[in-house]
């Protein structure tokens, strides 16, 4: 419940009560849904300068939000906004029928290749707000984890603040396992069954983020299996033990393998795969333990139609 009046565009101070919905939220995030015109710069910088505050204190934008907790935001001015951006019907039935399991706590979806998981860099609409809209005005949905915009598969959204902070403490106590597999450049070794190479984000150009490995950076371990060679690919499966930003595809880029169709980490030309234009990883499974019942959950996602093409391309290759 908002208990200020905005005029316009002009907002005077407002004080949000934190319903149970948003507990273990990010104060960002919360914001950020609710101040509709604000860009994130500027709330960050509201936030910086301590114009921002939970229950009368300064705060952080991860800063976690907590049931009864009063948020106060400075008078401040919004730009005019477009109306939301609302999923098609086309997209709205893809979503339905990428369900793999759901409950009144969480939803586990396959989600599509090339489908963002939020909006944002010039995106009106991605997997959050469309599954928002189809839940309607007030549900919570809120992210687990993230997967690439151009990765499919296991991704799992929350249904209130609670199960969130739950799933994502276990996230990062290393509870919850994640498997992926990729279509990779050559023949994987068998005997490669681990990269544990730092990882470094970096910002080069305007808007556009890459990770490299760097002896100063985060610690990341990837556990690997081979699971079927081709003529010029492998089928790989891939366990990240941490979870950094495009950890998979810069271990497999550094082991001399990168991900077919992965043009941000291969940087050398590959003739054999020139014409293939998706990325191909797939978060094929999620093992976790359920945040009400305790109970042990597995997730599997089918592969996409596109690298199941794939795999069948390089299988009769392989018979000839």
């Amino acid at each position: 419940m908002i208990h200020a009046q905005t005029d316009g565009v002009r907002t005077g101070v407002q004080l949000i009560d934190v319903s149970e919905h948003a507990d273990g939220q990010r104060l960002d995030n919360f914001l950020l849904s609710r101040l509709k015109g604000l860009p994130k710069s500027h709330l960050y910088r509201l936030i910086r300068k301590g114009e921002v505050r939970i229950n009368k204190k300064r705060c952080k934008p991860d800063s976690r939000l907590v049931t009864g907790d009063v948020v106060r935001v400075a008078p401040l001015r919004l730009s005019e906004q477009e109306p939301a951006a609302r999923p098609g019907a086309s997209l709205v039935q893809l979503l339905r029928d990428s369900v793999l399991y759901e409950d009144e706590h969480l939803m586990a979806i396959n989600k599509p290749a090339g489908l963002a998981v939020h909006a944002g860099s010039g995106l009106r609409l991605g997997l959050i707000e469309a599954l928002r809209a189809m839940a309607g005005e007030g549900d919570f949905r809120e992210l687990v984890h993230r997967l690439d915009k151009d990765t499919s598969g296991c991704i799992l959204i929350a249904k209130n603040g609670k199960v969130l902070k739950l799933l994502q403490a276990d996230l990062k106590q290393k509870v919850m396992e994640k498997t992926y597999q990729a279509l990779v450049h050559g023949v994987w070794p068998d005997a490669l069954d681990e990269v544990k190479v730092a990882l470094q984000k970096n910002q080069p150009h305007a808007g556009e983020r890459i990770v490299t490995v760097q002896a100063d950076g985060k610690a990341a371990l990837t556990r690997f299996r081979r699971l079927q060679v081709f003529a010029t690919a492998s089928l790989i499966e891939a366990m990240p033990v941490t979870g950094r930003t495009h950890q998979i595809r810069v271990h497999c880029q550094y082991a001399g393998h990168p991900i077919i169709g992965d043009t941000k980490y291969t940087f050398d030309r590959r003739h054999d795969f020139a014409s293939v234009r998706h990325l191909n990883l797939h978060a094929a499974q999620l093992c976790f333990r359920h945040p009400v019942s305790g109970q042990a959950m597995t997730v599997s996602a089918p592969l996409r139609d596109e690298m199941k093409s794939l795999i069948d391309r390089l299988n009769e290759e392989k018979r000839r």
